[in-house]
C-alpha cells in the first residue's frame, strides 16, 4: 500500500478497535461477515470503488452513498466502519477495497478474541496452511481460476466443517475465495495477524519429531529472550530433519537438525 492508504488503513483499524470494545462478540463477527459481502460487491463494481474514493467529493457525500447502497443490508457497526472508511484518503480505489477485507480480518480476530479464541485461531489457521502445503491437490483445486470464488468456498468448507472455530472457518473462506498471493500464503498471513494481535512474533519451527507443551513453552521462553518479544511457536514435523530442529523467524534461520549438520560437514569437506 502506499502511504496514503496506510495511514487510512489505521485510522480506520483504530476506530474499529473502539467500537468493537463497546459491543459484544456477535457483532464483531456480523461486522467481519459484513465487510466481505461489501467487497464482494467493490469487486465487481469499478465505478462504485472510483465514486466512494472520489476525494473532490465531499466525505459527506461519499457516507450518503454508502448508506444507500448498505444502510439497509449490513449492521450498524459495519456501517460505522464503511462511514470512517469512505471519509479517509485512499490511493486508488483497489487499495480502498484491499483495506475494507484487511479490516474484515481484523473483525473477525477481534471477535476471536473476546470469545477467548484467538491463540486457537492462529493455530488453526497455522495448521490449515500446513495442510494446504502437503496436499498438493486440494491446494491445485483451491487455485483454480477458472473455479468460482463460491465452489472453492463450497470445497474448503466440506473440509473445514467441525474441525475448525467459527473464526479460522469465516476468514480461511474469505481467502480462499478472494486470493492476494496464493492459498497457503494467504492463509498463513492471517495466522501472522492473529499473532500481531497478541504482540507476538511468530518462530516456525520444524522438528523430526513432535515436541510437547512444555518443550514449545521452553523454547518460546529463550526465543522471546533472543527477539525481546514474545514468541509464538508454530510447529510442524519433518522426518527428513533426522533429529533436531529448525527454526525461522522472519528472514532469519537457526538451523540445529542433523540434516543440517550434515549438509555443513559435507560443505566443509568439499572445501
Amino acid at each position: 500500500m502506499k502511504a496514503a492508504s496506510r495511514e487510512a488503513l489505521a485510522q480506520c483499524q483504530e476506530k474499529l478497535d473502539g467500537y468493537l470494545r463497546e459491543h459484544d462478540v456477535q457483532a464483531a463477527a456480523q461486522t467481519g461477515l459484513d465487510l466481505f459481502e461489501v467487497v464482494g460487491v467493490l469487486d465487481d463494481h469499478r465505478d462504485l470503488r472510483v465514486a466512494l474514493t472520489d476525494d473532490a467529493a465531499p466525505a459527506e457525500a461519499r457516507q450518503s452513498l454508502v448508506r444507500e447502497l448498505f444502510g439497509s443490508k449490513v449492521a450498524e457497526s459495519t456501517l460505522q466502519v464503511l462511514n470512517d472508511a469512505v471519509a479517509q484518503n485512499w490511493s486508488t480505489g483497489k487499495e480502498f477495497v484491499n483495506g475494507l477485507s484487511t479490516i474484515g480480518h481484523r473483525a473477525l480476530l477481534r471477535g476471536a478474541e473476546a470469545q477467548g479464541q484467538l491463540e486457537q485461531v492462529e493455530d488453526e489457521l497455522f495448521q490449515l496452511s500446513r495442510v494446504l502445503d502437503r496436499e498438493g491437490e486440494l491446494t491445485q483445486l483451491l487455485s483454480d481460476r477458472t473455479a468460482s470464488s463460491a465452489k472453492k468456498r463450497g470445497l474448503l468448507a466440506n473440509v473445514l466443517y467441525g474441525k475448525v472455530s467459527m473464526f479460522a472457518e469465516a476468514l480461511a473462506l474469505q481467502a480462499i475465495g478472494r486470493p492476494e498471493k496464493n492459498s497457503i500464503d494467504d492463509v498463513a498471513a492471517l495466522a501472522a495477524q492473529a499473532a500481531d494481535l497478541r504482540d507476538r512474533t511468530i518462530a516456525h519451527v520444524a522438528v523430526a519429531r513432535d515436541v510437547n507443551d512444555n518443550q514449545q513453552a521452553v523454547l518460546a521462553e529463550k526465543l522471546g529472550k533472543i527477539y525481546g518479544r514474545a514468541v509464538s511457536i508454530h510447529t510442524e514435523v519433518d522426518p527428513s530433519l533426522l533429529g533436531g530442529m529448525k527454526i525461522r523467524v522472519g528472514d532469519e534461520v537457526i538451523d540445529g537438525s542433523i540434516q543440517g549438520k550434515i549438509a555443513r560437514l559435507r560443505t566443509a569437506m568439499s572445501a
